[in-house]
Protein backbone atom coordinates (compact mmCIF):
# COMPACT_ATOMS: atom_id res chain seq x y z
CA UNK A 1 0.00 0.00 0.00
CA UNK A 2 1.38 3.37 -1.07
CA UNK A 3 0.13 6.71 0.07
CA UNK A 4 0.58 10.06 -1.56
CA UNK A 5 -0.65 13.16 0.22
CA UNK A 6 -1.09 16.63 -1.16
CA UNK A 7 -3.18 19.70 -0.64
CA UNK A 8 -6.84 19.22 -1.50
CA UNK A 9 -7.66 20.41 -4.98
CA UNK A 10 -11.06 22.02 -4.66
CA UNK A 11 -11.45 22.70 -8.36
CA UNK A 12 -11.76 18.96 -9.03
CA UNK A 13 -14.63 18.75 -6.53
CA UNK A 14 -16.33 21.73 -8.16
CA UNK A 15 -15.93 20.39 -11.68
CA UNK A 16 -17.22 16.96 -10.70
CA UNK A 17 -20.30 18.47 -9.04
CA UNK A 18 -21.09 20.81 -11.93
CA UNK A 19 -20.67 18.04 -14.50
CA UNK A 20 -23.17 15.92 -12.60
CA UNK A 21 -25.62 18.80 -12.28
CA UNK A 22 -25.30 19.51 -16.01
CA UNK A 23 -27.37 16.36 -16.44
CA UNK A 24 -30.45 18.44 -15.64
CA UNK A 25 -30.11 21.07 -18.41
CA UNK A 26 -28.96 18.28 -20.71
CA UNK A 27 -32.14 16.25 -20.31
CA UNK A 28 -34.49 19.23 -20.12
CA UNK A 29 -32.98 20.62 -23.34
CA UNK A 30 -33.32 17.14 -24.87
CA UNK A 31 -37.09 17.57 -24.71
CA UNK A 32 -36.81 20.63 -26.95
CA UNK A 33 -34.02 19.36 -29.22
CA UNK A 34 -34.35 17.70 -32.61
CA UNK A 35 -33.25 14.39 -31.02
CA UNK A 36 -36.02 11.83 -30.49
CA UNK A 37 -36.43 11.10 -26.76
CA UNK A 38 -38.99 9.65 -24.36
CA UNK A 39 -40.88 12.97 -24.54
CA UNK A 40 -40.47 15.82 -27.01
CA UNK A 41 -42.03 19.21 -27.55
CA UNK A 42 -44.22 19.73 -30.63
CA UNK A 43 -41.49 21.79 -32.33
CA UNK A 44 -37.75 21.66 -31.74
CA UNK A 45 -35.52 24.60 -30.86
CA UNK A 46 -32.25 25.18 -32.73
CA UNK A 47 -30.43 26.80 -29.83
CA UNK A 48 -31.54 24.14 -27.36
CA UNK A 49 -30.48 21.44 -29.83
CA UNK A 50 -27.02 23.05 -29.98
CA UNK A 51 -26.89 23.34 -26.19
CA UNK A 52 -27.85 19.70 -25.84
CA UNK A 53 -25.26 18.61 -28.40
CA UNK A 54 -22.55 20.68 -26.71
CA UNK A 55 -23.17 19.20 -23.26
CA UNK A 56 -23.35 15.68 -24.67
CA UNK A 57 -20.16 16.03 -26.73
CA UNK A 58 -17.76 16.45 -23.81
CA UNK A 59 -19.33 16.16 -20.35
CA UNK A 60 -18.81 12.50 -19.55
CA UNK A 61 -15.33 12.31 -21.03
CA UNK A 62 -14.19 14.98 -18.56
CA UNK A 63 -16.11 13.27 -15.78
CA UNK A 64 -14.32 9.94 -16.32
CA UNK A 65 -10.91 11.62 -16.26
CA UNK A 66 -11.76 12.94 -12.79
CA UNK A 67 -13.15 9.52 -11.79
CA UNK A 68 -9.92 7.83 -12.84
CA UNK A 69 -7.89 10.45 -10.97
CA UNK A 70 -9.70 9.96 -7.66
CA UNK A 71 -10.07 6.19 -8.09
CA UNK A 72 -6.32 5.76 -8.43
CA UNK A 73 -5.71 8.14 -5.54
CA UNK A 74 -7.89 5.94 -3.30
CA UNK A 75 -6.29 2.80 -4.73
CA UNK A 76 -2.96 4.00 -3.36
CA UNK A 77 -4.56 4.77 0.00
CA UNK A 78 -6.20 1.39 0.68
CA UNK A 79 -5.30 -2.26 0.32
CA UNK A 80 -6.47 -3.53 -3.07
CA UNK A 81 -9.39 -5.66 -1.89
CA UNK A 82 -10.58 -3.03 0.55
CA UNK A 83 -10.41 -0.43 -2.24
CA UNK A 84 -12.50 -2.65 -4.51
CA UNK A 85 -15.08 -3.21 -1.75
CA UNK A 86 -15.35 0.48 -0.93
CA UNK A 87 -15.57 1.59 -4.57
CA UNK A 88 -18.17 -1.03 -5.51
CA UNK A 89 -20.27 -0.08 -2.49
CA UNK A 90 -20.08 3.64 -3.29
CA UNK A 91 -21.05 3.07 -6.92
CA UNK A 92 -23.05 -0.16 -6.91
CA UNK A 93 -25.39 0.49 -3.97
CA UNK A 94 -26.80 3.78 -5.38
CA UNK A 95 -27.19 2.13 -8.79
CA UNK A 96 -29.02 -0.91 -7.42
CA UNK A 97 -31.15 1.25 -5.11
CA UNK A 98 -32.13 3.62 -7.91
CA UNK A 99 -33.49 0.81 -10.12
CA UNK A 100 -36.51 -0.13 -7.94
CA UNK A 101 -36.91 3.36 -6.45
CA UNK A 102 -36.52 5.43 -9.63
CA UNK A 103 -36.15 3.67 -12.96
CA UNK A 104 -38.86 1.01 -12.42
CA UNK A 105 -41.52 3.70 -11.72
CA UNK A 106 -40.02 5.68 -14.61
CA UNK A 107 -40.44 2.66 -16.91
CA UNK A 108 -44.13 2.37 -16.07
CA UNK A 109 -44.56 6.12 -16.63
CA UNK A 110 -43.01 5.85 -20.09
CA UNK A 111 -45.00 2.71 -20.89
CA UNK A 112 -48.31 4.23 -19.80
CA UNK A 113 -48.01 7.85 -20.95
CA UNK A 114 -45.69 7.81 -23.99
CA UNK A 115 -45.37 5.88 -27.24
CA UNK A 116 -41.64 5.14 -26.86
CA UNK A 117 -41.95 1.45 -25.94
CA UNK A 118 -44.81 0.65 -28.31
CA UNK A 119 -47.30 -2.18 -27.90
CA UNK A 120 -45.84 -4.05 -24.93
CA UNK A 121 -48.23 -6.99 -25.24
CA UNK A 122 -47.03 -7.80 -28.76
CA UNK A 123 -43.31 -7.70 -27.97
CA UNK A 124 -41.35 -10.94 -27.86
CA UNK A 125 -39.70 -12.05 -24.62
CA UNK A 126 -36.31 -10.83 -25.86
CA UNK A 127 -37.78 -7.49 -26.98
CA UNK A 128 -39.30 -7.02 -23.52
CA UNK A 129 -35.99 -7.89 -21.86
CA UNK A 130 -34.13 -5.48 -24.13
CA UNK A 131 -36.63 -2.69 -23.52
CA UNK A 132 -36.21 -3.23 -19.78
CA UNK A 133 -32.42 -3.19 -20.19
CA UNK A 134 -32.51 0.20 -21.90
CA UNK A 135 -35.05 1.79 -19.59
CA UNK A 136 -34.17 0.28 -16.22
CA UNK A 137 -30.49 1.13 -16.60
CA UNK A 138 -31.42 4.39 -18.32
CA UNK A 139 -29.45 7.36 -16.96
CA UNK A 140 -27.74 5.05 -14.45
CA UNK A 141 -25.48 3.80 -17.25
CA UNK A 142 -22.48 5.79 -15.99
CA UNK A 143 -22.68 3.99 -12.63
CA UNK A 144 -22.67 0.65 -14.46
CA UNK A 145 -19.65 1.80 -16.47
CA UNK A 146 -17.92 2.86 -13.25
CA UNK A 147 -18.55 -0.63 -11.82
CA UNK A 148 -16.99 -2.20 -14.92
CA UNK A 149 -14.02 0.17 -14.90
CA UNK A 150 -13.53 -0.30 -11.15
CA UNK A 151 -13.30 -4.07 -11.55
CA UNK A 152 -10.92 -3.62 -14.50
CA UNK A 153 -9.03 -1.04 -12.45
CA UNK A 154 -7.85 -3.72 -10.02
CA UNK A 155 -5.48 -5.02 -12.69
CA UNK A 156 -4.79 -1.72 -14.44
CA UNK A 157 -3.97 0.18 -11.25
CA UNK A 158 -1.74 -2.59 -9.93
CA UNK A 159 0.25 -2.45 -13.16
CA UNK A 160 0.39 1.33 -13.04
CA UNK A 161 1.43 1.38 -9.38
CA UNK A 162 4.16 -1.24 -9.81
CA UNK A 163 5.50 0.02 -13.13
CA UNK A 164 9.17 0.82 -12.68
CA UNK A 165 9.56 4.10 -14.53
CA UNK A 166 11.97 6.96 -13.87
CA UNK A 167 10.56 10.02 -12.16
CA UNK A 168 11.11 12.09 -15.30
CA UNK A 169 8.88 9.80 -17.36
CA UNK A 170 6.38 11.63 -19.54
CA UNK A 171 8.30 14.86 -19.02
CA UNK A 172 8.25 15.22 -22.81
CA UNK A 173 4.49 14.74 -23.05
CA UNK A 174 2.65 17.30 -25.17
CA UNK A 175 -0.79 17.79 -26.64
CA UNK A 176 0.20 16.42 -30.03
CA UNK A 177 1.26 13.09 -28.52
CA UNK A 178 -1.74 12.91 -26.21
CA UNK A 179 -4.15 13.79 -29.02
CA UNK A 180 -2.62 11.12 -31.25
CA UNK A 181 -3.01 8.52 -28.50
CA UNK A 182 -6.71 9.35 -28.04
CA UNK A 183 -7.18 9.36 -31.81
CA UNK A 184 -5.85 5.80 -31.94
CA UNK A 185 -8.27 4.83 -29.14
CA UNK A 186 -11.19 6.33 -31.07
CA UNK A 187 -10.18 4.46 -34.22
CA UNK A 188 -9.95 1.26 -32.18
CA UNK A 189 -13.45 1.79 -30.77
CA UNK A 190 -14.76 2.48 -34.26
CA UNK A 191 -13.12 -0.68 -35.59
CA UNK A 192 -14.74 -2.77 -32.86
CA UNK A 193 -18.15 -1.28 -33.61
CA UNK A 194 -17.77 -1.75 -37.38
CA UNK A 195 -16.74 -5.38 -36.83
CA UNK A 196 -19.84 -5.96 -34.72
CA UNK A 197 -22.02 -4.12 -37.25
CA UNK A 198 -20.85 -6.49 -39.98
CA UNK A 199 -20.78 -9.79 -38.10
CA UNK A 200 -23.05 -9.42 -35.01
CA UNK A 201 -25.35 -6.44 -35.69
CA UNK A 202 -27.98 -7.57 -33.17
CA UNK A 203 -25.53 -6.90 -30.33
CA UNK A 204 -25.50 -3.19 -31.16
CA UNK A 205 -29.21 -2.92 -30.35
CA UNK A 206 -28.82 -4.80 -27.07
CA UNK A 207 -29.10 -2.31 -24.21
CA UNK A 208 -27.10 -4.25 -21.63
CA UNK A 209 -24.25 -4.92 -24.07
CA UNK A 210 -24.10 -1.29 -25.16
CA UNK A 211 -24.01 0.04 -21.63
CA UNK A 212 -21.66 -2.53 -20.09
CA UNK A 213 -19.25 -3.08 -22.98
CA UNK A 214 -19.39 -0.38 -25.66
CA UNK A 215 -19.70 2.54 -23.23
CA UNK A 216 -17.05 1.11 -20.92
CA UNK A 217 -14.69 0.66 -23.87
CA UNK A 218 -15.36 4.23 -25.02
CA UNK A 219 -14.60 5.85 -21.64
CA UNK A 220 -11.72 3.54 -20.65
CA UNK A 221 -8.99 5.81 -22.15
CA UNK A 222 -10.27 8.81 -20.17
CA UNK A 223 -10.43 6.78 -16.94
CA UNK A 224 -6.84 5.62 -17.47
CA UNK A 225 -5.74 9.16 -18.35
CA UNK A 226 -7.10 10.38 -15.02
CA UNK A 227 -5.18 7.70 -13.13
CA UNK A 228 -1.99 8.56 -14.99
CA UNK A 229 -2.51 12.25 -14.22
CA UNK A 230 -2.33 11.38 -10.52
CA UNK A 231 0.86 9.33 -10.85
CA UNK A 232 2.72 11.51 -13.34
CA UNK A 233 2.87 15.23 -12.50
CA UNK A 234 3.85 16.07 -16.09
CA UNK A 235 0.54 14.74 -17.40
CA UNK A 236 -1.47 16.56 -14.75
CA UNK A 237 0.41 19.81 -15.47
CA UNK A 238 -0.37 19.37 -19.16
CA UNK A 239 -4.09 18.98 -18.44
CA UNK A 240 -4.30 21.96 -16.09
CA UNK A 241 -2.19 24.51 -17.97
CA UNK A 242 -4.36 26.47 -20.47
CA UNK A 243 -3.38 25.92 -24.09
CA UNK A 244 -5.04 28.20 -26.68
CA UNK A 245 -5.19 25.62 -29.44
CA UNK A 246 -7.16 23.14 -27.31
CA UNK A 247 -9.82 25.85 -26.94
CA UNK A 248 -9.81 26.32 -30.71
CA UNK A 249 -9.71 22.57 -31.30
CA UNK A 250 -12.72 22.06 -29.02
CA UNK A 251 -14.72 24.64 -30.98
CA UNK A 252 -13.78 23.06 -34.33
CA UNK A 253 -14.54 19.59 -33.00
CA UNK A 254 -17.97 20.76 -31.89
CA UNK A 255 -18.66 22.09 -35.39
CA UNK A 256 -17.68 18.68 -36.75
CA UNK A 257 -19.88 16.97 -34.14
CA UNK A 258 -22.94 19.01 -35.14
CA UNK A 259 -22.22 18.46 -38.84
CA UNK A 260 -22.00 14.70 -38.31
CA UNK A 261 -25.25 14.66 -36.32
CA UNK A 262 -26.95 16.73 -39.02
CA UNK A 263 -25.82 15.06 -42.22
CA UNK A 264 -24.84 11.48 -41.34
CA UNK A 265 -27.95 9.37 -41.76
CA UNK A 266 -28.82 5.78 -40.91
CA UNK A 267 -26.05 3.39 -39.92
CA UNK A 268 -23.43 4.66 -42.37
CA UNK A 269 -20.39 5.89 -40.44
CA UNK A 270 -22.37 8.09 -38.03
CA UNK A 271 -21.27 6.33 -34.86
CA UNK A 272 -17.64 5.82 -35.86
CA UNK A 273 -17.24 9.48 -36.82
CA UNK A 274 -19.07 10.43 -33.63
CA UNK A 275 -16.56 8.42 -31.59
CA UNK A 276 -13.57 10.12 -33.20
CA UNK A 277 -14.98 13.62 -32.85
CA UNK A 278 -16.35 13.08 -29.33
CA UNK A 279 -13.12 11.58 -28.02
CA UNK A 280 -11.02 14.39 -29.48
CA UNK A 281 -13.38 17.09 -28.25
CA UNK A 282 -13.61 15.38 -24.87
CA UNK A 283 -9.83 15.34 -24.53
CA UNK A 284 -9.41 18.99 -25.49
CA UNK A 285 -12.30 20.01 -23.26
CA UNK A 286 -10.45 18.38 -20.36
CA UNK A 287 -7.88 21.15 -20.78
CA UNK A 288 -10.55 23.82 -21.18
CA UNK A 289 -12.50 22.70 -18.10
CA UNK A 290 -9.48 21.89 -15.90
CA UNK A 291 -7.60 25.11 -16.69
CA UNK A 292 -10.66 27.32 -16.14
CA UNK A 293 -11.60 25.35 -13.03
CA UNK A 294 -8.09 25.67 -11.64
CA UNK A 295 -8.18 29.40 -12.32
CA UNK A 296 -11.63 30.22 -10.91
CA UNK A 297 -12.81 27.34 -8.71
CA UNK A 298 -9.76 26.26 -6.71
CA UNK A 299 -10.90 27.46 -3.29
CA UNK A 300 -13.00 26.07 -0.47
CA UNK A 301 -16.66 27.03 -0.55
CA UNK A 302 -19.47 25.71 1.68
CA UNK A 303 -21.83 26.16 -1.28
CA UNK A 304 -19.67 23.98 -3.50
CA UNK A 305 -19.29 21.40 -0.71
CA UNK A 306 -23.09 21.24 -0.49
CA UNK A 307 -23.37 20.79 -4.27
CA UNK A 308 -20.67 18.11 -4.25
CA UNK A 309 -22.60 16.17 -1.62
CA UNK A 310 -25.94 16.69 -3.38
CA UNK A 311 -24.84 16.17 -6.99
CA UNK A 312 -25.21 12.38 -7.20
CA UNK A 313 -28.65 12.39 -5.59
CA UNK A 314 -29.79 15.25 -7.83
CA UNK A 315 -28.55 13.39 -10.88
CA UNK A 316 -30.30 10.16 -9.87
CA UNK A 317 -33.73 11.73 -9.24
CA UNK A 318 -33.74 14.36 -11.99
CA UNK A 319 -34.43 11.96 -14.87
CA UNK A 320 -37.93 10.76 -13.86
CA UNK A 321 -38.75 14.34 -12.80
CA UNK A 322 -37.75 15.57 -16.26
CA UNK A 323 -39.94 12.94 -17.94
CA UNK A 324 -42.87 13.91 -15.70
CA UNK A 325 -42.30 17.54 -16.65
CA UNK A 326 -42.20 16.63 -20.32
CA UNK A 327 -45.40 14.62 -20.16
CA UNK A 328 -47.59 16.92 -18.07
CA UNK A 329 -46.19 20.46 -18.30
CA UNK A 330 -44.44 20.87 -21.67
CA UNK A 331 -47.67 20.61 -23.75
CA UNK A 332 -49.04 23.66 -21.90
CA UNK A 333 -46.07 25.98 -22.57
CA UNK A 334 -45.94 27.23 -26.13
CA UNK A 335 -42.54 28.92 -25.99
CA UNK A 336 -39.58 26.51 -25.98
CA UNK A 337 -37.16 28.86 -24.25
CA UNK A 338 -39.67 29.61 -21.50
CA UNK A 339 -40.39 25.90 -21.22
CA UNK A 340 -36.69 25.10 -20.86
CA UNK A 341 -36.08 27.54 -18.02
CA UNK A 342 -39.37 26.57 -16.34
CA UNK A 343 -38.22 22.96 -16.57
CA UNK A 344 -34.93 23.80 -14.86
CA UNK A 345 -36.79 25.44 -11.98
CA UNK A 346 -39.25 22.55 -11.78
CA UNK A 347 -36.64 19.76 -11.81
CA UNK A 348 -33.97 21.44 -9.70
CA UNK A 349 -36.54 22.72 -7.21
CA UNK A 350 -38.16 19.34 -6.55
CA UNK A 351 -34.82 17.50 -6.68
CA UNK A 352 -33.27 19.69 -3.96
CA UNK A 353 -36.38 19.35 -1.80
CA UNK A 354 -36.15 15.55 -2.14
CA UNK A 355 -32.44 15.75 -1.32
CA UNK A 356 -33.16 17.59 1.94
CA UNK A 357 -35.85 15.05 2.82
CA UNK A 358 -33.55 12.09 2.13
CA UNK A 359 -30.84 13.59 4.38
CA UNK A 360 -33.19 13.10 7.31
CA UNK A 361 -33.77 9.39 6.60
CA UNK A 362 -30.65 7.29 7.37
CA UNK A 363 -31.70 4.36 5.16
CA UNK A 364 -32.14 6.63 2.13
CA UNK A 365 -28.85 8.38 2.86
CA UNK A 366 -27.15 4.99 2.78
CA UNK A 367 -28.92 3.78 -0.36
CA UNK A 368 -28.12 6.91 -2.36
CA UNK A 369 -24.51 7.29 -1.19
CA UNK A 370 -23.26 3.77 -0.51
CA UNK A 371 -21.67 5.08 2.68
CA UNK A 372 -22.37 3.59 6.12
CA UNK A 373 -24.33 6.04 8.24
CA UNK A 374 -23.14 6.97 11.72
Amino acid sequence: MTEKTQQREYFFDSIRAYLMLLGVPFHVSLIYSSQAWSVNSLASSEWLTLLNDFIHAFRMQVFFVISGYFSYMLFLKYASRHWLKVRLERVGIPMLAAIPLLTVPQFFMIKAWTTKIGDWSNLTLYQKFNALSWDLISHLWFLLVLVVLTVAGMAMFKWLRDAQRPAKDYADINWTKLSFAILLCSLGWGAVRRFLFIFEPQLLSNGLFNYAFMQSLFFLPFFVLGAMAWKYPAIKALLVKPVPWTFIGSALAFVAYVANQTWSKGEGWLYEIDAIVSMMMGLWMVNVVFSLGHRFLNSHSPRVTYLVNASLFIYLVHHPLTILYGIFVVPHIGNNTLGFFTGLVFVFGIAFILYEIHLRIPLLRFLFSGKPQR
